[in-house]
């Protein structure tokens, strides 16, 4: 039976190769949101670099720095998902920094020691 932990670890290769896939593959599509929402594209830049370093922080075995990397992701898509509220996008659209959020937010809770 597959065990919580290799779930989780799953879970983490599939948010660091999706974030890498948008950010690197589909980068021209990210210019064009950004422009769109009247972001400055040294912001687009920062927030690819800190998803990306995020991402890569989520498979460190230091617990703390898998924190910094979960709390940064999860900051950067609540960003993402006020941001399309805000310009009124359908759900569609942000779908998936809501997932996103939610899969950050149980990487998270599945490393706090209660």
């Amino acid at each position: 039976m597959i065990e919580f932990n290799e779930i989780i670890s799953a879970i983490k290769i599939i948010a660091t190769t999706a974030i890498i896939f948008v950010w690197i593959a589909r980068y021209d599509n990210i210019k064009k949101e950004f422009q769109y929402y009247n972001y400055p594209s040294w912001f687009r830049d920062l927030v690819g670099i800190l998803k990306i370093s995020f991402c890569i922080m989520l498979h460190s075995s230091e617990t703390s720095v898998l924190y910094f990397g979960s709390i940064g992701i999860l900051i950067l898509m609540l960003g993402a998902v006020f941001t399309h509220i805000r310009v009124k996008s359908n759900f569609r659209q942000y779908i998936a920094s809501v997932s996103m959020v939610l899969i950050t937010f149980l990487i998270l809770y599945s490393n706090v020691n209660v």
